[in-house]
C-alpha cells in the first residue's frame, strides 16, 4: 500500500467547509491532506444565500474578494408570508455588515476549491477506512494508498462519515426539501431580484432569483406529507406550486417555468454530540454539516460552515502543539450554537398560528417534535 507522504492534518470532504478548512490550516502553518473526491451528483447545488455575517469570516481567511466577483448579486430584498396572509418586506439596510449575497453557487465553490488547491495536497479518491492507534489516525483510500496524521477534520457533510463513528448522532426532525431550478421564459419581463418565503399548511416555500435569472425554488415538508413519487411526477409538482399564493403568482407573473419535477434532499436538523474530541490520543473535529446541519429556515448553513472552517486552523495548531483547550472550546461553542438555534427555530415556527391542526406545524411545537415515518 502506497503512503501519501507527510501531513499534519487530514481533511475529509470536498465541499465549502472542507475547502475553507484547508485554507485556514495553511494560514496556520500546517501541512494538510485534502481527501476530496469529485461529486457524483454534479449539476446545480442547493443553497445560494450567504448571510452578511460571512463577510468578516471570508476576510479572516483572506478570501474577502470571492463574493465580489461577477456572477453573484447583493441580497437586498426579502419578502415573507409567515404567520400572516400579508407579504412583509425585510431590507438588507438593517444589516450593519451590509447585504448578504445570492451566489452563483458553482462559481463560488470553484473559486474556493482553487484557493484550497493552492494551500494543500489534494487526493480525489474515496476514503475507504479509518482507524486510530497510538495517537495517530490511519486513513486508507479506495485506490490502495494510505496516510497517517495526528489530527483529522470531518467535513463530509450530512454523511459525517468519520464523526458518526466517534460521537452520538442526534436528529430533531425529518424535514425534506423538494428543490428545482426554474428557467425564465419571458424576455419581456425583468424578474424581481428578491427572496420569498411563504408558509402553507403542510410546510413552507422558499424562492430566490439567481444571478443567471433562473429561480431557485424549494418546498420544505415532512416525508409523509409530500405527494408520493413527487420527484418523478411533474403534474404533482405543478399542483403543489399552485397551492401556494405568492410563490405561484411570482412564477406566473415573471414567466418562470416549472418544467421538470424536483429533486429531494434531506433538510432536517441533525448534529453530533460532541462535535470534536480525541480518540486514542489523536484529535478530531467535525465542521459544517458534518458537525451540525440546520433546518434551512436559518439561511446560515454556508456561514456556519465557513465559521467552523476558519476556527479549525488555530484549533488544530494548538492541539498539535500540546494545548487541548481550543479543541474543547470549539466543541462547547458548537454545542452552544446548536442550543441557540433550536430555541430560535422553535420560536420562529411558533409564530405561524394559521394552521393549528396541521401535522407539519403541530410537530414543530416545543413538545411536538417526533420521529416521523419513513417512506
Amino acid at each position: 500500500m502506497t503512503d501519501l507522504g507527510l501531513a499534519d492534518v487530514a481533511v475529509v470532504g470536498g465541499g465549502i467547509a472542507g475547502a475553507a478548512a484547508c485554507v485556514a490550516l495553511h494560514r496556520a502553518g500546517l501541512r494538510s491532506l485534502w481527501i476530496a473526491p469529485a461529486s457524483a451528483s454534479g449539476g446545480d447545488r442547493v443553497g445560494e444565500s450567504l448571510a452578511p455575517a460571512a463577510r468578516p469570516i471570508l476576510a479572516e481567511l483572506g478570501l474577502d474578494g470571492l463574493t465580489e466577483r461577477p456572477g453573484h448579486r447583493p441580497a437586498n430584498a426579502a419578502f415573507s408570508a409567515w404567520g400572516t396572509d400579508r407579504l412583509v418586506e425585510r431590507n438588507a439596510i438593517v444589516h450593519l455588515e451590509g447585504p448578504g449575497r445570492v451566489l452563483d453557487r458553482a462559481g463560488f465553490e470553484a473559486d474556493l476549491r482553487a484557493a484550497a488547491d493552492g494551500s494543500t495536497g489534494r487526493c480525489r479518491e474515496q476514503l475507504a477506512a479509518v482507524s486510530c492507534a497510538d495517537g495517530r489516525w490511519r486513513l486508507e483510500l479506495a485506490g490502495g494508498r494510505s496516510t497517517t496524521v495526528r489530527f483529522l477534520v470531518d467535513a463530509s457533510g450530512r454523511a459525517s462519515v468519520v464523526g458518526r463513528t466517534l460521537a452520538t448522532s442526534r436528529r430533531d426532525d425529518r424535514l425534506v426539501a423538494a428543490c428545482a431550478f426554474l428557467p425564465h421564459r419571458d424576455p419581456k419581463v425583468e424578474p424581481t431580484p428578491a427572496t420569498l418565503i411563504e408558509a402553507v399548511e403542510d410546510g413552507w416555500w422558499y424562492a430566490a432569483l439567481l444571478p443567471d435569472r433562473r429561480l431557485s425554488l424549494a418546498y420544505f415538508s415532512d416525508p409523509d406529507l409530500l405527494p408520493r413519487g413527487l420527484s418523478r411526477d411533474l403534474p404533482a409538482w405543478q399542483t403543489s406550486i399552485a397551492g401556494s399564493t405568492y410563490v405561484s403568482h411570482w412564477l406566473a407573473d415573471a414567466g418562470f417555468d416549472a418544467d421538470r419535477p424536483p429533486r429531494l434532499h434531506s433538510a432536517g436538523t441533525t448534529w453530533l454530540e460532541p462535535a470534536a474530541g480525541t480518540r486514542d490520543g489523536a484529535g478530531w473535529a467535525a465542521i459544517g454539516d458534518a458537525a451540525a446541519a440546520f433546518d434551512p429556515l436559518s439561511s446560515h448553513g454556508m456561514t456556519t460552515a465557513l465559521w467552523a472552517a476558519a476556527r479549525i486552523g488555530k484549533v488544530a495548531a494548538a492541539w498539535l502543539g500540546g494545548d487541548p483547550e481550543p479543541l474543547s472550546a470549539y466543541a462547547h461553542a458548537v454545542a452552544a450554537g446548536i442550543s441557540r438555534f433550536r430555541a430560535q427555530r422553535a420560536e420562529v415556527y411558533g409564530r405561524e398560528q394559521r394552521f393549528p391542526d396541521a401535522p407539519f406545524w403541530r410537530r414543530r411545537k416545543p413538545d411536538g417534535v417526533t420521529a416521523l415515518p419513513r417512506r
